[in-house]
């Protein structure tokens, strides 16, 4: 059946649908009934309410709610029952391709604006730009559009053609474009590129299913251009598709390595899946780097590569999503993801981390007035290292790690942290929401237009700064003082200076931009100068920081 809400009384619905779902488990679980028993009950109690309760109500929302009740009584945030619409959005991110006119969008103000064409896609060869505005799609205005109509008209079989009107800042009639549709490819590796030293970095955005493809690709033609060690960055990677987890740890482990186990319902280990391509760069030292965003798949990779040591795991502790998720197909088109396994490491070490728990303290830090967290240059929050009371096992080679939920780094290395003072400036733009985030973008966009801004050396400047709160406050209303906004200076020009150099020239010129300031890569660039195999990279992860340069120069991408 179709998910959606009823106007009509929708908190009765869903309370009513909730406590429906709810008891149904407690009295047709609970007391050992048997399916068809308890689904006797069900359809009882429904018909009862569809019949008799005081306000009519619509059958299919009331089923809509009780399955929802039943969902949210497994606590799980992993189990979601997706629509027939919703489902494709999960398969494009998963599977990585569609038909469209290749544009990331987002909503901004009226208008729908792209923040950016996709590399090779109609859209960027049509040459629109990021910060144009859609004004209208086949002669229909599309003034408050939400994200999803603009993405039901750009979206079609490949071949079609849509025509759409653009507005852009500086040119005062909008533009027209004929868009051809095409199967768009939505890249798991945005770039690579070789640093100094024979370093090869390769960032991976998501487990799609040309990632390990596409991993393999990017690191062959690393090797090519004289890469002799790895940079694998998964720093903000939320997973995915399990089997493209295992391809890629596959790229570097053994033949018949384990690479990750997976339980299901009694604790019993249900398959093992492991390495069978073997070690593709034999001998190359591989630095993985993770952070919080790092989750599942990413876990399973960083894992398997740590419990081999054929990896130096660098950066913060990793997410802890360890479950296994299987998709049903249902009625209607919906589709049901399901928590049925947890993943374990080759040594045995659940990934999962007890996320009911960490809440809780937190909860109980921030009624406490105790910080969780402090936040860094880049605006992110880091976390002290949470190693203590964790149980210990030993890798294949006996190094000592560490369990208990989550994959914690070999090296826990933060970026520089901002003052008490900066802090608070920064927290009171973030209160500000979509009226920072968006200026930002649009002031960029302005930045670029400007005469002699379009060159990748640009400069971000005081009287810049300047004119950015000025656009802040006087465009888009933010609440802020000029005192703050000043004291916020660090991380607002980090911010804009990467956001220029993403929308002027890319994510490689972005990642260039923040090199000097990325504590975890410049410690990996550091240890893999020097290291000539994955022992070295060990024996130097253990000794103090080694002299040199603090920052490395990026070469060519790829």
């Amino acid at each position: 059946m179709t998910i959606r809400r009823f106007p009509l009384g929708p908190g009765i619905v869903f309370g009513l649908g909730l406590a429906v779902g709810a008891w149904f488990l407690r009295q047709g679980v609970a007391e050992g009934q048997s399916t068809a028993v308890g689904s006797t009950l069900f359809d009882e109690v429904m018909d009862h309410v569809t019949d008799r309760y005081v306000d009519p109500m619509d059958t299919e929302v009331l089923y809509d709610s009780a399955i929802g009740g039943v969902l949210k009584s497994l606590v799980d945030p992993n189990t979601v029952l997706f629509s027939r619409e919703s489902y494709e959005n999960f398969r494009i991110q998963t599977e990585g391709d569609y038909s469209g006119v290749g544009l990331e969008i987002a909503e901004r103000g009226d208008f729908v604006t792209v923040v950016g064409p996709i590399p090779g896609g109609p859209g960027q060869r049509a040459g629109i730009r990021a910060g144009d505005r859609l004004l209208a799609v086949e002669g229909s205005s599309a003034s408050g559009w939400p994200v999803q109509q603009a993405v039901g008209v750009l979206r079609g079989e490949a071949g079609t053609s849509v025509h759409v009107q653009i507005g852009r800042d500086g040119v005062d009639e909008p533009i027209e474009f004929d868009l051809v549709r095409e199967e768009i490819q939505l890249h798991a590796v945005p770039f690579a590129t070789l640093l100094e030293s024979g370093i090869g970095y390769v960032p991976l955005s998501i487990f799609s299913e040309s990632s390990s493809g596409e991993v393999r690709a990017a690191a062959d033609s690393l090797r090519r251009a004289g890469a002799t060690s790895f940079v694998l960055d998964l720093r903000g990677n939320p997973g995915g598709i399990l089997d493209q987890g295992v391809g890629i740890a596959d790229l570097f482990l053994e033949r018949g390595a384990d690479v990750v186990e997976t339980r299901g319902r009694d604790a019993r280990p249900t398959g093992t899946l492991r390495a069978s391509g073997g070690d593709r760069f034999p001998g190359a030292p591989v630095v993985v780097l993770v952070d919080r965003g790092s989750a599942s798949a990413s876990e399973i990779v960083a894992g398997a590569l740590q419990d081999h040591d054929r990896a130096l795991l660098i950066g913060s502790t990793t997410y802890g999503k360890g479950s296994v998720q299987t998709l049903f197909p249902l009625s209607a088109g919906n589709v049901l993801k399901l928590t049925t396994a947890r993943w374990f490491t080759p040594q045995g070490r659940s990934i999962e981390r007890d996320h009911k728990a960490d809440a809780a303290a937190e909860a109980a830090a921030i009624a406490a007035g105790s910080p969780i967290g402090t936040l860094t240059i880049f605006g992110e929050l880091t976390v002290p290292p949470d190693t203590a009371g964790r149980p210990t096992l030993t890798s294949v080679g006996g190094r000592t790690l560490f369990g208990g939920g989550g994959i914690v780094p070999d090296l826990l290395v933060a970026n520089d942290t901002l003052s008490t003072v900066e802090q608070e400036a920064v927290r009171r733009l973030f209160a500000e929401g979509g009226r920072f985030v968006n200026g930002v973008f649009d002031f960029s966009v302005q930045f670029l237009n400007g005469a002699g801004n379009r060159n990748a050396g640009f400069e971000v400047t005081d009287a810049d700064l300047e004119r950015l709160y000025a656009w802040l406050r006087d465009e888009r209303g933010i609440q802020v003082d000029v005192d703050t906004f000043r004291q916020a200076a660090r991380f607002v020009r980090i911010d804009l200076e990467s956001e220029i150099a993403q929308q002027g020239w890319g994510q490689l010129e972005a990642f260039r931009r923040g090199m000097p300031n990325d504590a975890a890569l410049q410690r990996a660039i550091e240890l893999l100068r020097v290291a000539r195999s994955p022992g070295d990279l060990f024996t130097l992860a253990a000794s103090p920081p080694l002299p040199g340069r603090s920052a490395a120069t990026a070469g060519a991408g790829l």
